[in-house]
C-alpha cells in the first residue's frame, strides 16, 4: 500500500505527498526542495528559507517515519520547519 505525507501549503488545502518510491530528496536551493520518484516523476516544494538541509533533513525523516507505521495508516501528518509555498508535480 501507498503511503503520503499531508502536506500544509500556505493559502492552500493540504496537499498529499507520494512517500513510496521517492529514489532521492535534493537541495536545489534554499526556498526549494526536490523530490525524484524512481519512475522520473518530481515533486518541487517552495518553502520559506531554510537552514543547510534543514528542510530536506525534515521531509527525510517524516518520510521514514512514515514508511514505518503499520500498513492501514496511509496518510501522514506532516509539520514542515519553514512554510511551504507550493507544490510543483512533473
Amino acid at each position: 500500500m501507498d503511503k503520503f505525507l499531508s502536506v500544509p501549503v500556505t493559502l492552500e488545502t493540504n496537499m498529499l505527498l507520494g512517500v513510496s518510491g521517492v529514489a532521492a530528496i535534493a537541495v536545489a536551493s534554499a526556498t526549494s526542495t526536490v523530490i525524484t520518484y524512481n519512475a522520473g516523476n518530481t515533486a518541487t516544494i517552495t518553502h520559506g528559507t531554510a537552514v543547510a538541509n534543514a528542510f530536506r533533513d525534515s521531509l527525510q525523516n517524516a518520510m521514514s517515519a512514515a514508511l514505518g507505521t503499520q500498513w492501514t495508516r496511509v496518510v501522514a501528518a506532516y509539520t514542515p520547519p519553514t512554510a511551504v509555498s507550493a507544490i510543483a508535480i512533473a
